[in-house]
């Protein structure tokens, strides 16, 4: 855990024009400029079809974008807010579209959203005392993966008939499963982290 950085620190950083025109941060802000088109396709037309095309690309170039910025050493500090963002924000609208329209149940949605509620105010409490948010950890990327994966999966799967949807369902409901379990789990990590922290910092 480290001290938060004042607002005019760089650290060697390229201004924030220069980082907003890099590869991998203009495929994630072409990611973020999906989501609303995703939450319309479901909820307005409800062309699952179209939405799942949508976040299978989302899925791609979220792989894409890490591995551009290693690869062309375009690694930011931008780049690192907009990426976990533009997941959190395809979540928040897959989970929002699919509850409305009864594809997941009411208590999948439930956990993952009072997780982020927790974790949320866990950080504010964190900013207080003067610490950077913590370091995403293996759980963490991994619990949004595995969701990532369910939630085409449980568009797939809805209301839809045949061989296909058959041998997808298990698995949209297993990803789903273990992508909560594994999302709750990381939550329950960076609790543990903050509260260390706040304690390590009041003792001493």
């Amino acid at each position: 855990m480290t001290k938060a950085r004042s607002a005019g620190a760089t650290d060697g950083e390229p201004s924030l024009l220069r980082q907003l025109t890099t590869i991998p941060n203009l495929l994630s802000l072409l990611r973020l400029a999906g989501v609303p088109v995703f939450l319309w396709l479901l909820l307005g037309p409800e062309e699952d079809g179209w939405a799942f095309a949508l976040l299978v690309v989302s899925g791609v170039t979220d792989w894409l974008d890490g591995k551009l910025a290693r690869l062309l050493d375009q690694t930011t500090r931008l780049g690192q807010l907009l990426d976990p963002a533009a997941d959190r924000l395809y979540i928040a609208a897959a989970l929002l579209a699919f509850l409305l329209r009864g594809i997941v149940p009411w208590w999948v949605v439930a956990l993952l959203v009072g997780r982020e509620l927790v974790v949320g105010l866990g950080l504010l409490v964190l900013r207080r005392h003067g610490f950077a948010p913590p370091e995403v950890t293996y759980v963490g990327k991994g619990a949004t993966f595995v969701l990532m994966y369910a939630l085409p999966l449980q568009l797939l799967t809805h209301d839809a008939a045949g061989t296909v949807a058959e041998v997808a369902r298990p698995f949209a409901y297993a990803f789903t499963v273990w992508g909560v379990v594994l999302y709750l789990w990381s939550g329950a990590l960076y609790l543990w982290q903050i509260a260390r922290a706040v304690l390590r910092h009041r003792t001493a």
